[in-house]
């Protein structure tokens, strides 16, 4: 099933500024967050020499950029899932889709590399992999959608046959071809899945209680 969502609505569900959900995604792990401390330092470091050169007419200036460029590590989430969030919002057309689990199936997945030395001072190239939970998703029409997360859990009791819900984005009126997709929602888990959590999950459930009550949907 897919249904059309007005301007207004998918603008609520995929939202400007990043919601909570999106900045815990993009504030990450520690090594994230001291990359991010150690930008904010390079960058107070090198506001304050471009103040020294411009002298005391620039001050009110240079303390703005300075904080600002400090409060990177806090405020850079929040930057970072925006700007993600725009990539959604150029869309000009969504809907609610629904549909089912066809398939569960795990991968092991290649996430980065780390390079290091051994004992005999050679270059070793060390592989991260991380497990990963794979949806394949289906409607009463054939269409078909792929969702792929970290493996967690609280993942164990999906099972083909769940109800599945998400969000598509299009450049097409008629939604005849679908660009994008969201995270998936399994309403009967009350689970989310997807490697961003794209929607403003209060919302999205609305829309589907509001589907339902509409349609007499049962699960």
């Amino acid at each position: 099933m897919l249904v059309p969502l007005t301007r207004e609505k998918f603008e609520q569900i995929i939202p400007l500024i990043a919601n909570g959900p999106q900045y815990a995604h993009y504030w990450g792990k520690p090594p994230d967050f001291i990359r991010r401390l150690l930008i904010s330092v390079v960058a107070v470091v090198v506001v304050w020499l471009f103040g020294k050169l411009l002298g005391e007419g620039g001050e009110g200036l240079v303390l703005l950029v300075t904080v600002m460029a400090g409060l990177y590590w806090l405020w850079g989430p929040i930057y970072w899932a925006s700007m993600k969030n725009a990539t959604y919002r150029r869309f000009k057309y969504s809907g609610f889709w629904r549909g089912r689990v066809l398939d569960v199936f795990v991968t092991e997945e290649l996430i980065g590399e780390e390079q290091s030395f051994n004992s005999k001072g050679e270059l070793v190239v060390v592989e991260n992999r991380e497990r990963c939970l794979n949806l394949i998703l289906e409607d009463e029409t054939g269409f078909q959608a792929e969702i792929q997360a970290p493996l967690r859990r609280i993942h164990k009791g999906i099972r083909p046959g769940d109800p599945a819900e998400l969000l598509i984005v299009s450049n097409q009126p008629d939604l005849g071809k679908i660009d994008k997709i969201s995270d998936a929602y399994l309403p009967v888990q009350n689970l989310w899945i997807g490697n961003y959590p794209w929607v403003q999950r209060d919302v999205f459930i609305e829309v589907s209680k509001a589907l339902d009550d509409r349609q007499g949907y049962s699960n």
